[in-house]
């Protein structure tokens, strides 16, 4: 028997929701029903949002757009650095600077600042500091870059945003909306994929199912790049 994947996706656990008592009926649509009090998802809806997110992504790369990759969800952390790194893409993971989309310009002076320290201290300029004042630059490396090591190389906001889990993320979706850049992100049943552009109905709570679906994400930007 050929393999399919609808088999893929049952494996991956990406067919299961939250218990039925946490969804948001904005999700409906993208359900099945409902097994022992948990939501389950229509997989058919869910292979054909999938393919219309990644033909997105797919069209946005070839033109040579920039798609930012966001989790601050612990489990999709991991994951999303790899995925970003992978295909070569800018990231924000463990903490979201508020007003990193709607005030970008701001901040971009942050990230010009980590870009010059870090600059310095490769060059040996460190040295002409005492060793507290050098040593306190290297904690203010350290702290700037948990936030924006990911995006030090971004010159201007993101053509694009990728979220893994669009409840956990909930102000990454406003703000790209506020500035009108297109979302793509997981939604499982206890979100609201009308704030989505293209929403990815699904599991974004197990490791597996997040696997599965960032994975999905990742060949299409790889392939478009190609």
């Amino acid at each position: 028997m050929v393999k399919t994947i609808y088999d893929d996706m049952v494996n991956n656990t990406v067919h299961y929701g939250h218990r039925t008592q946490k969804w948001d009926p904005r999700m409906k649509k993208y359900l099945y029903g409902e097994r022992n009090g948990v939501h389950v998802f229509n997989l058919e809806m869910t292979v054909k949002m999938l393919e219309e997110a990644c033909a997105f992504l797919s069209k946005n790369v070839a033109e040579g757009k920039t798609v930012l990759f966001v989790s601050t969800k612990p489990q999709a952390i991991a994951l999303i650095e790899e995925s970003a790194k992978a295909c070569g893409m800018p990231f924000v993971v463990s903490r979201w600077i508020p007003g990193f989309l709607t005030n970008f310009p701001t901040v971009k002076t942050r990230i010009d600042y980590l870009k010059s320290l870090k600059e310095q201290e490769a060059n040996g300029e460190f040295e002409k500091y005492t060793k507290k004042e050098a040593s306190q630059l290297k904690k203010t490396i350290e702290k700037l870059e948990t936030s924006l090591g990911g995006v030090q190389n971004l010159t201007k906001k993101p053509d694009v945003v990728f979220v893994a889990d669009v409840v956990k993320d909930e102000i990454v979706v406003k703000e790209a909306k506020v500035m009108k850049v297109p979302v793509v992100g997981i939604c499982d049943s206890n979100a609201n994929p009308t704030q989505v552009d293209y929403p990815i109905p699904g599991n974004d709570d197990a490791v597996k199912s997040l696997k599965f679906l960032i994975g999905k994400v990742l060949e299409a930007v790889q392939s478009a790049r190609k």
